[in-house]
């Protein structure tokens, strides 16, 4: 109550003029007040603006920059005059399309552009608050506390934001890969900044955070194998057999689609296995990744067209064994009770003897 009645004795009071005098000396307060701090106000409107237009100029050029920047880190190797550290940076695994080295260059200037727009626009803001007179130190200290907060509870979102990054930077799968993350194996369709989306063999979808990935297998970079394993008789001529599996994997290799689908030549790499009536051979075949599947399927059905025309057997037909006829033992009954001349039976079959 006291320190109420000296807050209320304290406070100016303000009254309406009543008099000619009174509205006078209001208005030259009123004046004064006005010619001491209007040049203030416009110095800090002045001040405010400029900082505002650099910082638009700022994000205008570093927006540029950055464009720039990602252009040429997606643009090929083979292109780049200079060949500065920069160029082809987004294609040094070579296998990589133009639609996909444009994917990922735009995914990281977005992010770098976000980045460079909250930072110069935030510091701008802090300068202009600081212009008007406002006491930044609660307020930077109140941020550092809310951040650090933040922070802790949102550090696997923050881990999951660095690893995207990092995933579309390096190119580990791009959309309409086949990838194999370790908790789930599909097609990628989506790649974000924080979750992976893919599509199952079973047509399930999965998400999968970024940060929880620790291997990534992707059978769609590079090139792929193709592998069929054929069995031929025993007896068969392996020569004669590689022959005709290389001559059938060339006519194969020369056909539409499989003239694109096929890398190189197919290799017979061997003799696989040995069994009593049967050979086993392994065949393999470069093709373009993710497509293993269909080149092998292929190249089994030549293949035993080709052997079913050629008159390879598959397998030795084993040697009927004869066994000679044995004649047929004389059925033998079983021993009958009456054989005993001691049993009860063959006892009460004797005759009554006579009596004399």
């Amino acid at each position: 109550m006291l320190a109420d009645s000296a807050a209320d004795s304290t406070a100016p009071t303000f009254t309406l003029p009543t008099t000619a005098a009174d509205v006078t000396d209001t208005t030259r307060q009123a004046a004064g007040w006005l010619d001491e701090n209007w040049q203030g106000w416009v110095v800090s409107g002045l001040r405010i603006v400029l900082i505002l237009a650099l910082a638009l100029v700022l994000r205008a050029v570093v927006r540029k920059v950055i464009h720039k920047l990602v252009t040429r880190m997606g643009r090929p190797a083979e292109s780049d005059g200079d060949h500065g550290v920069l160029g082809g940076l987004l294609a040094t695994s070579g296998v990589v399309n133009t639609e996909r080295r444009q994917q990922r260059s735009e995914a990281i200037g977005s992010v770098l552009r976000s980045v460079a727009s909250f930072t110069i626009l935030g510091t701008a803001s802090l300068m202009a608050l600081s212009v008007l007179g406002v006491d930044l130190a609660p307020l930077l200290a109140s941020a550092g506390v809310a951040g650090v907060a933040i922070g802790f509870g949102a550090r696997n979102l923050v881990t999951d934001f660095l690893s995207g990054v990092f995933m579309i930077m390096e190119d580990q799968y791009g959309v309409g890969d086949e990838i194999d993350t370790g908790v789930a194996t599909g097609t990628v369709l989506e790649v974000g900044l924080r979750v992976t989306k893919l599509r199952g063999a079973s047509g399930e979808i999965w998400y999968i955070r970024n940060g929880e990935v620790k291997r990534i297998a992707n059978m769609s970079q590079g090139w792929g194998t193709a592998t069929v394993d054929v069995q031929v008789g025993y007896k068969e001529d392996l020569e004669r057999i590689e022959l005709l599996v290389t001559e059938t994997a060339e006519q194969l290799a020369k056909e539409s689609p499989y003239d694109e689908l096929i890398w190189g030549r197919v290799k017979v790499l061997g003799v696989e296995s040995v069994s009593v009536d049967s050979v086993q051979l392994r065949i393999e075949a470069r093709c373009t990744p993710g497509k293993s599947a269909q080149v092998s399927r292929a190249l089994r059905v030549r293949l035993k067209a080709a052997f079913d025309l050629a008159g390879v057997k598959l397998k030795e037909e084993a040697a009927a064994v004869t066994v000679p006829a044995q004649p047929a033992a004389p059925e033998i009954l079983p021993p009958s009770a009456l054989a005993d001349p001691n049993s009860a039976r063959s006892l009460a079959a004797k005759p009554i003897p006579t009596q004399n």
